[in-house]
């Protein structure tokens, strides 16, 4: 029987229910997926789920970070939306509307895939991928959008091992990035599925209080683990120290309360777990190159 194109949804984007849907605590356990009629963004925004990407019918231009990224029609994109993104141009390329679809994969059901050391840490690390366009089509993900709107929970696990499965194939190719990651370093090939485990309740931890002071013995006493060794876990799985996935993590936190909200630097930097403005300044201008206030004033004219 022939798939059917289901309508697509209204957009929605400046809705109180999608805004919700991005909470930060959100991107754990939560599973979303649309179909809609793409519209610029009037600011950069971030949340924490693995976000996938399908335009048909047109393509599409993101700054990610503030970088431009162009998006081809019919290609299939993942990045980690954690990064602050806009979509800031679309480009019709034929006489049927745009269409995008889009997948938010929650981070916790991320990183539990097997076999996917490689593309994990790159997705953590910033990367944005562009899957082979023979892998998957149109089809495929009007098949996926049926499962999700089944309600039916079998259905859905089918679509979550086969979104594994396609990345998994992704993964056995050579990577094509749209953006590269921070850190090129391939994962080490012994890692064990208990560690990604202890690794991704790390990460939840840090992600769900990053505006609380976070030492390491405090973030490794989640995992029952002695200090040192959750530590050296976490390294070799992220291929980075905790600390400094903490730091990361606090920056991006404050890049998109920046470009997303008219929150004060002060309210910024405390809601982002910085101990002080002048530390938060410091920081923030070693990683970007500029001020807090100076981003605003170029990409917000605030």
């Amino acid at each position: 029987m022939e798939t059917k194109n289901p309508k697509p949804e209204a957009n929605v984007t400046d809705n109180a229910s999608e805004r919700r849907f991005y909470a930060r605590s959100k991107a754990f356990g939560r599973l979303g997926m649309r179909i809609f009629k793409p519209k610029l963004m009037p600011e950069p925004h971030w949340h924490g789920h693995i976000e996938v990407n399908f335009i048909r019918n047109a393509s599409m231009v993101y700054l990610v970070d503030g970088a431009p990224i162009t998006i081809e029609p019919d290609q299939l994109i993942i990045f980690w939306a954690n990064v602050p993104h806009q979509l800031v141009a679309i480009e019709p390329n034929s006489s049927e509307p745009p269409e995008l679809c889009n997948i938010y994969l929650p981070l916790d059901i991320f990183l539990l895939m097997p076999h996917l050391p490689n593309i994990q840490i790159a997705l953590i690390n910033g990367a944005m991928i562009a899957c082979p366009k023979q892998l998957c089509g149109h089809e495929q993900l009007l098949r996926w959008y049926e499962d999700y709107r089944s309600a039916n929970s079998e259905r859905v696990d089918i679509m979550k091992m086969e979104i594994n499965a396609l990345f998994r194939r992704v993964a056995l190719q050579d990577t094509a990035y749209l953006r590269a990651p921070w850190l090129a370093k391939p994962a080490p090939h012994n890692l064990s599925s208990s560690h990604i485990r202890h690794v991704v309740a790390i990460v939840r931890h840090v992600l769900e209080n990053l505006e609380k002071p976070l030492n390491n013995a405090d973030v490794t006493a989640v995992i029952g683990l002695h200090p040192n060794y959750a530590l050296s876990i976490f390294k070799r799985v992220m291929n980075l120290p905790l600390k400094q996935f903490i730091l990361r993590m606090r920056l991006l936190r404050a890049r998109g309360m920046l470009l997303e909200s008219d929150a004060a630097i002060t309210t910024i930097a405390m809601q982002s777990g910085f101990g002080s403005t002048s530390q938060f300044y410091a920081h923030f201008s070693a990683a970007y190159g500029i001020s807090p206030n100076q981003l605003r004033e170029r990409y917000l004219g605030k």
